[in-house]
């Protein structure tokens, strides 16, 4: 860590760091959230690596960050596994970056097996990182020293990572595929993510409920939702899961006994109580329709065309060292072998070539 490295929440300690930002022409970029203590999650900090700089910036003080974020444009952010990332900068400022370069995708297209950051680091390095504030509540203030120290090592150690993986990117002529994932990784992380209110309800186990059923299912879940923003907590630790599905299946059954979520206060149960009786209440010609799963006979010829795409994608991930899903998981190799599908023109380019499409 460098001797000028701080935790920037105030507006005047932004603006004094900002001239220095905007000389760099790459920075070292991570970020924490707190998507395991609170609903909906939030950025929390921002850790940035610029040359001679290392600093945290608090999102959660009353500083404005769109200056950093303006000064953040047209740079090169390296980053570690960088999805989550982008959806929590676009979500706090709409921040769309101009280009990235993922250490985590770097190592993969290379054949590295084990790619955690702490992984990379400790074989190319020679640096192993505490993580013992991994699962920290990020929304604590003050943060700690031992939470500050950790969150500035996920940063500080990027550019260092970055120039040896892009090196031997070049040396395998794959950089063009890494650039490729990175624009992708951008093209889908840094929009808005619009939760499908007619999908997100139906959860795991549920596709065997009867249309009653679901009609709990949905309005229990939209309890859970609701509870969750009003607690500030993440929804599964209001209610988990299964125990919707569970409660939703054995309301109606005549011959078991209802099965009713463990530990609810009287307020919680009360209202879980309400919203099971309103969907029991609803006509039956508004209770959710059960899913209809279309599958048509897989032909001869899509048949062939898949063992011979997965022929092709075997052989070059081995003489590739690389891991065959890599190039296209089983899911693709299925859609690309449908006459009928469009799987060609959403996979990369490099993805295509390798498979001689």
């Amino acid at each position: 860590m460098t001797e000028s490295s701080h935790l920037i929440d105030t507006q005047d300690q932004l603006k004094e760091f900002l001239p220095a930002l905007r000389k760099t022409d790459w920075v070292g970029l991570d970020t924490e959230a707190d998507s395991l203590h609170s609903y909906p999650e939030k950025l929390c900090l921002l850790q940035i690596s610029i040359p001679g700089k290392d600093v945290l910036i608090d999102p959660l003080s009353s500083l404005d960050i769109s200056p950093l974020f303006e000064a953040l444009n047209k740079k090169e952010l390296l980053m570690h596994g960088s999805d989550n990332d982008l959806r929590l900068m676009y979500a706090a400022n709409k921040f769309v970056p101009d280009r990235i370069f993922d250490t985590m995708w770097a190592a993969r297209v290379l054949g590295f097996t084990a790619f955690g950051l702490n992984d990379l680091l400790s074989k190319l390095i020679g640096i192993t990182l505490d993580k013992g504030s991994q699962k920290a509540n990020w929304t604590r203030r003050p943060l700690t020293e031992k939470m500050k120290l950790y969150a500035l090592n996920d940063s500080l150690h990027l550019r260092s990572l970055a120039d040896l993986l892009k090196t031997e990117l070049k040396t395998k002529a794959r950089l063009s595929w890494h650039q490729q994932i990175c624009e992708r990784l951008i093209e889908e992380h840094s929009s808005n993510r619009q939760l499908d209110l007619d999908q997100a309800w139906r959860l795991k186990g549920s596709s065997k409920l009867t249309r009653r059923s679901l009609a709990i299912l949905k309005e229990t879940w939209h309890w859970r939702e609701q509870e969750a923003v009003k607690a500030n907590k993440p929804p599964y630790f209001i209610v988990r899961h299964e125990d919707l599905v569970r409660l939703a299946e054995t309301v109606i059954d005549r011959d078991t006994k209802t099965v009713w979520p463990h530990k609810l206060s009287t307020r919680r149960f009360n209202s879980l109580r309400e919203a099971v009786g309103q969907a029991l209440d609803l006509d039956s010609d508004n209770c959710p329709e059960i899913p209809q799963v279309n599958r048509r006979r897989i032909k001869a010829s899509e048949k062939k065309l898949y063992e011979s795409l997965k022929e092709i994608r075997d052989k070059q991930a081995e003489e590739l060292k690389i891991d065959p899903t890599l190039i296209a998981s089983r899911s693709t190799l299925v859609k690309l072998s449908l006459e009928d599908g469009e799987e060609k023109e959403k996979i990369l380019p490099w993805q295509r070539n390798l498979l001689n499409l």
